[in-house]
Protein backbone atom coordinates (compact mmCIF):
# COMPACT_ATOMS: atom_id res chain seq x y z
CA UNK A 1 0.00 0.00 0.00
CA UNK A 2 1.29 3.59 -1.39
CA UNK A 3 1.96 6.03 1.73
CA UNK A 4 0.11 9.31 1.08
CA UNK A 5 3.30 11.70 2.67
CA UNK A 6 0.99 14.74 1.98
CA UNK A 7 -2.23 13.04 3.79
CA UNK A 8 -0.43 11.96 6.44
CA UNK A 9 1.20 15.64 6.86
CA UNK A 10 -2.63 17.38 6.75
CA UNK A 11 -3.56 14.91 9.75
CA UNK A 12 -0.60 15.57 11.85
CA UNK A 13 -1.04 19.22 11.18
CA UNK A 14 -4.92 19.08 12.19
CA UNK A 15 -4.28 16.10 15.39
CA UNK A 16 -1.98 19.53 16.72
CA UNK A 17 -4.53 22.39 15.54
CA UNK A 18 -6.64 20.62 18.04
CA UNK A 19 -4.16 20.25 20.89
CA UNK A 20 -2.54 23.32 20.42
CA UNK A 21 -4.15 25.85 18.26
CA UNK A 22 -2.32 28.20 16.15
CA UNK A 23 -2.65 31.66 14.90
CA UNK A 24 -4.55 32.17 12.18
CA UNK A 25 -1.90 34.14 9.96
CA UNK A 26 -0.25 30.33 10.57
CA UNK A 27 -2.97 28.13 9.12
CA UNK A 28 -3.25 30.70 6.23
CA UNK A 29 0.14 30.42 5.33
CA UNK A 30 -0.13 26.46 5.09
CA UNK A 31 -2.70 27.31 1.96
CA UNK A 32 -0.49 29.83 0.74
CA UNK A 33 1.20 28.67 -2.32
CA UNK A 34 4.44 29.66 -4.02
CA UNK A 35 2.40 31.40 -6.87
CA UNK A 36 0.99 33.68 -4.40
CA UNK A 37 4.06 34.93 -3.58
CA UNK A 38 5.13 37.18 -6.80
CA UNK A 39 8.68 37.87 -6.74
CA UNK A 40 8.81 41.45 -7.41
CA UNK A 41 12.11 43.19 -6.92
CA UNK A 42 12.39 47.49 -5.92
CA UNK A 43 15.28 49.35 -5.52
CA UNK A 44 15.23 51.74 -2.80
CA UNK A 45 17.50 54.46 -1.68
CA UNK A 46 17.82 55.17 2.31
CA UNK A 47 20.35 55.73 4.99
CA UNK A 48 22.69 56.47 2.47
CA UNK A 49 22.61 53.46 1.19
CA UNK A 50 20.50 51.53 -1.74
CA UNK A 51 18.84 48.33 -1.23
CA UNK A 52 16.31 45.66 -3.16
CA UNK A 53 13.73 44.29 -1.48
CA UNK A 54 12.11 41.53 -3.41
CA UNK A 55 8.69 41.08 -2.48
CA UNK A 56 5.11 43.20 -2.23
CA UNK A 57 4.40 43.48 1.74
CA UNK A 58 0.77 44.71 0.68
CA UNK A 59 0.30 41.30 -0.81
CA UNK A 60 -1.68 39.42 1.51
CA UNK A 61 0.08 36.14 1.43
CA UNK A 62 4.04 37.54 1.55
CA UNK A 63 2.38 39.18 5.19
CA UNK A 64 1.12 36.14 6.65
CA UNK A 65 4.35 34.23 5.34
CA UNK A 66 6.49 36.69 6.67
CA UNK A 67 4.50 37.00 10.00
CA UNK A 68 4.13 33.63 10.48
CA UNK A 69 8.03 32.66 10.20
CA UNK A 70 8.67 35.65 12.29
CA UNK A 71 6.51 35.31 15.13
CA UNK A 72 5.07 31.77 15.28
CA UNK A 73 8.22 30.36 13.48
CA UNK A 74 6.28 28.90 10.47
CA UNK A 75 7.84 26.15 8.46
CA UNK A 76 5.61 26.08 5.42
CA UNK A 77 6.07 30.29 5.51
CA UNK A 78 10.00 29.39 5.46
CA UNK A 79 9.58 26.94 2.66
CA UNK A 80 7.88 29.71 0.76
CA UNK A 81 10.39 32.26 1.10
CA UNK A 82 13.43 30.67 0.76
CA UNK A 83 11.68 29.50 -2.92
CA UNK A 84 11.11 33.06 -3.87
CA UNK A 85 14.59 34.15 -2.28
CA UNK A 86 15.95 31.50 -4.30
CA UNK A 87 14.32 32.45 -7.93
CA UNK A 88 16.21 36.43 -7.29
CA UNK A 89 19.58 35.21 -6.00
CA UNK A 90 20.10 32.82 -8.93
CA UNK A 91 20.18 35.51 -11.47
CA UNK A 92 21.84 37.73 -9.12
CA UNK A 93 24.69 35.80 -8.52
CA UNK A 94 25.12 34.73 -12.06
CA UNK A 95 25.39 38.55 -12.80
CA UNK A 96 27.87 39.02 -9.98
CA UNK A 97 29.88 36.19 -11.20
CA UNK A 98 30.38 37.42 -15.05
CA UNK A 99 31.67 40.52 -14.06
CA UNK A 100 33.41 39.45 -11.11
CA UNK A 101 35.79 36.52 -9.51
CA UNK A 102 35.11 37.65 -5.92
CA UNK A 103 33.79 34.96 -4.12
CA UNK A 104 29.72 34.95 -2.75
CA UNK A 105 28.76 35.05 0.60
CA UNK A 106 25.09 34.75 1.60
CA UNK A 107 25.35 36.78 5.37
CA UNK A 108 21.99 37.06 7.23
CA UNK A 109 20.92 40.22 9.19
CA UNK A 110 22.07 38.24 12.74
CA UNK A 111 19.78 39.23 16.17
CA UNK A 112 21.65 39.64 19.24
CA UNK A 113 22.68 36.01 21.63
CA UNK A 114 19.62 36.56 24.28
CA UNK A 115 16.92 38.04 21.41
CA UNK A 116 17.81 34.66 19.30
CA UNK A 117 17.64 32.68 22.27
CA UNK A 118 14.55 34.08 23.52
CA UNK A 119 12.97 33.53 19.99
CA UNK A 120 14.90 30.12 19.58
CA UNK A 121 15.76 31.01 15.70
CA UNK A 122 16.70 33.88 13.54
CA UNK A 123 14.06 34.33 11.11
CA UNK A 124 16.15 35.16 7.93
CA UNK A 125 18.83 32.23 8.71
CA UNK A 126 15.92 30.04 8.69
CA UNK A 127 14.99 30.82 5.22
CA UNK A 128 18.38 30.78 3.84
CA UNK A 129 19.14 27.41 5.52
CA UNK A 130 16.46 25.79 2.90
CA UNK A 131 17.67 27.52 -0.10
CA UNK A 132 19.34 24.59 -2.65
CA UNK A 133 22.51 23.04 -1.36
CA UNK A 134 24.37 25.03 -3.97
CA UNK A 135 23.77 28.31 -3.08
CA UNK A 136 25.49 27.07 0.72
CA UNK A 137 28.02 24.82 0.11
CA UNK A 138 30.19 27.01 -2.29
CA UNK A 139 29.23 25.82 -5.40
CA UNK A 140 26.80 28.51 -6.52
CA UNK A 141 27.56 30.57 -3.39
CA UNK A 142 28.52 30.21 0.51
CA UNK A 143 26.40 30.35 3.24
CA UNK A 144 28.10 32.62 6.02
CA UNK A 145 25.98 33.06 9.22
CA UNK A 146 28.98 34.32 11.78
CA UNK A 147 30.63 36.44 9.23
CA UNK A 148 28.66 39.44 10.88
CA UNK A 149 27.16 39.28 14.51
CA UNK A 150 25.47 41.59 16.30
CA UNK A 151 27.41 43.11 19.18
CA UNK A 152 25.53 44.96 21.32
CA UNK A 153 21.77 44.73 22.04
CA UNK A 154 18.99 46.96 20.80
CA UNK A 155 15.58 48.31 21.55
CA UNK A 156 13.52 46.55 18.71
CA UNK A 157 13.07 48.91 15.30
CA UNK A 158 9.43 48.64 14.80
CA UNK A 159 8.88 50.72 18.17
CA UNK A 160 10.98 53.66 17.28
CA UNK A 161 10.43 56.89 15.58
CA UNK A 162 11.83 57.05 12.16
CA UNK A 163 14.59 59.60 13.16
CA UNK A 164 15.58 57.00 15.94
CA UNK A 165 15.75 53.94 14.50
CA UNK A 166 19.55 55.07 12.77
CA UNK A 167 21.35 55.63 16.08
CA UNK A 168 19.53 52.84 18.04
CA UNK A 169 21.42 50.50 15.71
CA UNK A 170 24.76 52.70 14.86
CA UNK A 171 27.90 50.50 16.09
CA UNK A 172 25.73 47.23 16.85
CA UNK A 173 27.09 45.35 14.42
CA UNK A 174 31.20 43.81 13.98
CA UNK A 175 33.05 41.49 11.66
CA UNK A 176 34.80 39.18 13.39
CA UNK A 177 37.08 37.42 11.46
CA UNK A 178 38.23 40.25 8.73
CA UNK A 179 40.11 37.77 6.62
CA UNK A 180 36.84 35.65 6.17
CA UNK A 181 35.25 38.39 4.50
CA UNK A 182 37.84 40.55 2.44
CA UNK A 183 37.65 40.44 -0.96
CA UNK A 184 34.15 38.88 -1.30
CA UNK A 185 31.02 39.97 -2.38
CA UNK A 186 27.93 39.75 0.18
CA UNK A 187 24.39 39.50 0.04
CA UNK A 188 23.67 40.32 3.06
CA UNK A 189 19.27 39.69 3.35
CA UNK A 190 16.72 40.59 6.49
CA UNK A 191 13.72 39.56 6.64
CA UNK A 192 12.06 42.82 6.19
CA UNK A 193 13.00 46.61 6.58
CA UNK A 194 11.14 49.61 7.15
CA UNK A 195 13.49 52.66 6.70
CA UNK A 196 16.79 51.21 5.68
CA UNK A 197 18.79 51.71 8.81
CA UNK A 198 19.73 48.41 10.04
CA UNK A 199 20.79 47.37 6.47
CA UNK A 200 22.70 50.53 6.23
CA UNK A 201 24.48 49.82 9.73
CA UNK A 202 24.62 46.13 9.24
CA UNK A 203 26.84 46.75 5.68
CA UNK A 204 29.07 49.33 7.13
CA UNK A 205 31.53 46.69 9.13
CA UNK A 206 31.28 44.27 6.07
CA UNK A 207 32.88 47.01 3.89
CA UNK A 208 35.37 48.20 6.01
CA UNK A 209 36.43 44.44 5.86
CA UNK A 210 37.01 44.54 2.05
CA UNK A 211 33.89 43.16 1.24
CA UNK A 212 31.46 44.27 -1.86
CA UNK A 213 27.62 44.71 -0.35
CA UNK A 214 24.62 43.98 -2.13
CA UNK A 215 21.58 44.60 0.42
CA UNK A 216 18.42 43.35 0.51
CA UNK A 217 14.80 42.45 1.95
CA UNK A 218 12.45 40.12 1.89
CA UNK A 219 10.13 43.13 2.10
CA UNK A 220 9.42 46.61 3.47
CA UNK A 221 6.58 47.04 5.60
Amino acid sequence: MRVNIVKIRELFISALDIILPRKERTMRAEHWAIDDLAVSPNTHEACGMRFTTILDYRNAAVEDCIRALKYDGSSRSAELLSETLADYLREEISQVKSFSPRPVLLVPVPLFKTRERERGFNQIEIVLKRLPEEFLDGTFATFAPHALIRSRETKQQTRLARAERLKNVKGAFSVPDVQAVQGTHVFLIDDVTTTGATLAEAARPLQKAGAEVSALALARA
